[in-house]
């Protein structure tokens, strides 16, 4: 302050200024958690809502090893998992493969019945579902052409007869080679003068847009849709970038991208900056306004000898759930991929958040951040736009 005024004043007026402005605060603030909390308890989760993309933090969610097909969801599964961290899941991702010619509604009641939004990575892809074989009868040029047409529409039907809300992603990491729907079988970097693009991105983005053009015609409103991207190319060629994937903005409500570490024994494990400065910044200029999910991250559990490049799990982990949420503002949500298989040489790869003592306590405090949101933030809908 400026003027002069005796210390022993000073500091009575401003003990009962701080006393009194604490109060103020400490009111208004409860008042505004019991607003939000009143208006979130107000809306009725099975009328027409929508799911509000989150200010500030991001939703956590996780994939659960739900079976061969990623597609055996159980209460109980989710509810183990989700007491092991310690939190509630906003978001639950599961798999559905064209192969098994079905819609998952069984899963999805499962998933929204326990307070959660349903993320489904759709998949044209027959069985047996092994990767590295390239495209069978779900191939993106007879679905441009039309022939699984009374497929999609009938998916598209019990979509809608679901009604609540679901984020689908279609055709996910077309930017690698290891699914049959990537633009290496279809063209690759052959050009196609009429798109004015490559031929491989370009099939993919036609049988893109062809899906979400007739799920929209049969009315299934309650759908956002994901493009969702490995984070680097594979091959690492520019026209297997993502721009040259990316069916417009008006095809796309989420960005979507996978971010693994240490898969493989014979892996190292880079760093978060690594493995996501240059894909955020890709992904981010492809619309400036989309909300960005990472749809599925994960690092396994390998032994180390001293000297060898990478980082362990717990601290790649506690190193992504701080980064997440700090150095990349447009992610806004997280979904884990919580899985351990057997390779051929014998050995596993266990992604689990519980693979070790140490990492999943690593997880678990990373997800107590209360930047981490478990609960979902519902939006209700007039009537007449909920159909």
């Amino acid at each position: 302050m400026s003027f002069v005024i005796r210390r022993s004043t000073l500091f009575r007026h401003s003990s009962f200024i701080i006393r009194h402005l604490a109060l103020t605060i400490a009111t208004l603030s409860i008042l505004s958690c019991n607003k939000t909390s009143s208006s979130q308890n107000s809306i009725d989760p099975n009328g027409p809502v929508d799911i509000a993309v989150p200010e500030h933090g991001a939703y956590t969610g996780a994939f659960m090893d739900f079976g061969d097909e990623e597609d055996d969801v159980t209460l109980e599964m989710i509810e183990d998992f989700e007491q092991m961290v310690g939190k509630h899941q906003a978001i639950i991702a599961s798999s559905s493969y064209w192969g098994e010619q079905s819609f998952p509604t069984a899963n999805l009641n499962v998933v929204w019945r326990h307070g959660s939004l349903p993320l489904v990575f759709w998949s044209p892809w027959d069985r047996p579902y092994v990767q590295n074989r390239g495209p069978d009868k779900f191939n993106l040029i007879d679905i441009i052409a039309g022939k699984w047409d009374a497929y999609i529409d009938k998916w598209a039907d019990s979509a809608r007869e679901f009604g609540h809300p679901m984020i689908v992603a279609f055709g996910v990491e077309m930017n690698g080679d290891w699914f049959p729907w990537s633009g290496t079988f279809y063209g690759g970097e052959d050009w196609d003068d009429d798109a004015d693009n490559w031929k491989g991105p370009e099939n993919f983005r036609r049988a893109y847009r062809h899906v979400v053009d007739r799920v929209r015609a049969r009315g299934a409103t309650n759908i956002k849709w994901m493009f969702h991207t490995n984070n680097y190319s594979y091959p690492l060629d520019t026209w297997n970038f993502a721009p040259a994937y990316y069916p417009g903005s008006d095809y796309v409500d989420w960005l979507g991208m996978s971010v693994y570490g240490q898969q493989f024994k014979d892996e190292t494990n880079p760093p978060i900056t690594a493995l996501m400065d240059w894909p955020y910044q890709e992904l981010s200029g492809l619309d400036p306004n989309k909300p960005i999910m990472i749809a599925e991250w994960a690092t396994g559990e390998f032994p180390y000898t001293p000297g060898e490049p990478g980082i362990h799990k717990p601290e790649w982990i506690k190193q992504a759930l701080e980064l997440f949420r700090t150095r990349y503002p447009r992610v806004k949500a997280a979904v884990y991929w919580h899985e351990r298989w057997q390779n051929l040489d014998q050995t596993y790869s266990n992604l689990r958040v519980n693979s070790s003592v140490e990492s999943l306590q690593t997880y678990r405090d990373g997800v107590a951040n209360p930047d981490w949101l478990g609960n979902l933030i519902l939006r209700a809908l007039p009537k007449s736009e909920s159909k």
